[in-house]
């Protein structure tokens, strides 16, 4: 019974995304992005989970403010442009307060407080379906009133998203911090064009996937926790720190080909400040990327104080490594196509 209700708002949560982004009017999209946040929250209900309920709480509020201003800013374009409710026919007066709430609804800078501190609550499935599915609709209505004022929240997403994760020793804090940085090449990839952000968000979410996947099997949550299985494991330590190294964005592992675009774009437009802030911020990401691989590497921790849950499901191991492949290696397939043509 669990898994029957969990399996109904699942479906009414991809229909209300769906919605969303396939509506002609602001109102019906707004109406899609309701869906999906009533869908969303019974799926976090976990009965191991204490903070359940501060959790749900804090998410309904955050995403009922982005949706009330996302309504008004609605009702008062329509109330300027005689009523319609087209989703081209937006007053530039609202444009503004539209982007804010999108941006809300996401977690991007500065408007990411909550967050960090509702993805630590969450279990790792649920932290796939937020840092992933969540950002569909919310990026694709972006994209219809793109702004050049974007470019200041793409500073300040690189920015927040390198620095927070610093001094953080929880894995779903690193991985929150690195998604909002991971938001402003995303919103960057969008002002480029629509397909490039969906190459962008595909091999984002094949990478954070297969990394969140394979966190989830070995109930792993902090930095110390990865010390003991790194040394009872060796291949997946080799594969999770290839991995590692593929989200961070550096080559020749597959997170550097989307990367590789985007620079590209910002060199052809000649927006090199831009491009400074975006690389060196990368940079301070991949150092605590580093800095998590070097421990694994140089720490041999003999103590185990918390139970290693590895199921022996062959399919779900195949899985993993199967995503995990794919984003170390896929990078030269690419190559190999973009010489071919």
């Amino acid at each position: 019974m669990n898994n029957f209700y969990k399996w109904i708002f699942m479906s009414t949560l991809i229909m209300g995304t769906l919605i969303s982004i396939s509506s002609y009017s602001w109102l019906s999209s707004w109406m899609g992005l309701e869906i999906n946040l009533l869908s969303f929250i019974p799926l976090i209900n976990n009965s191991n989970n204490k903070l359940f309920t501060e959790t749900s709480m804090k998410y309904f509020l955050i995403q009922t403010i982005a949706s009330t201003i996302f309504l008004f800013s609605i009702i008062l374009s329509m109330l300027m442009n005689n009523l319609s409710s087209e989703i081209f026919s937006i007053n530039k007066m609202s444009i503004i307060l539209i982007n804010s709430s999108l941006l809300l609804k996401m977690g991007s800078a500065p408007f990411h407080f909550w967050f960090p501190e509702v993805m630590n609550n969450l279990n790792w499935n649920n932290c796939i379906i937020l840092l992933t599915w969540q950002k569909i609709a919310p990026m694709l209505l972006l994209s219809y009133t793109i702004q050049s004022f974007l470019y200041i929240i793409i500073i300040m997403s690189v920015i927040i998203g390198s620095i927070g994760g610093l001094n953080q020793i929880n894995l779903k804090k690193i991985i929150a911090y690195s998604s909002i940085n991971h938001i402003g090449w995303m919103i960057s990839s969008l002002m480029i064009s629509e397909t490039m952000w969906m190459i962008y968000f595909l091999i984002y979410s094949i990478i954070s996937i297969s990394m969140m996947m394979f966190l989830n099997k070995l109930n792993i949550n902090y930095i110390k926790q990865m010390y003991m299985m790194m040394n009872q494991h060796i291949y997946i330590k080799f594969f999770f720190i290839l991995n590692l190294f593929s989200l961070g964005g550096l080559p020749p592992f597959l997170g550097f080909f989307s990367k590789w675009i985007v620079i590209q774009y910002f060199l052809n437009m000649k927006m090199y400040m831009i491009l400074f802030l975006m690389l060196m911020t990368t940079l301070i990401t991949l150092f605590y990327y580093i800095r998590l691989t070097f421990s694994s590497i140089l720490l041999n921790y003999q103590e185990n104080n918390w139970n290693i849950l590895m199921k022996k499901n062959m399919l779900n191991k195949f899985f993993i490594f199967m995503m995990m492949f794919i984003s170390i290696n896929s990078l030269i397939l690419c190559t190999m196509i973009f010489n071919f043509y």
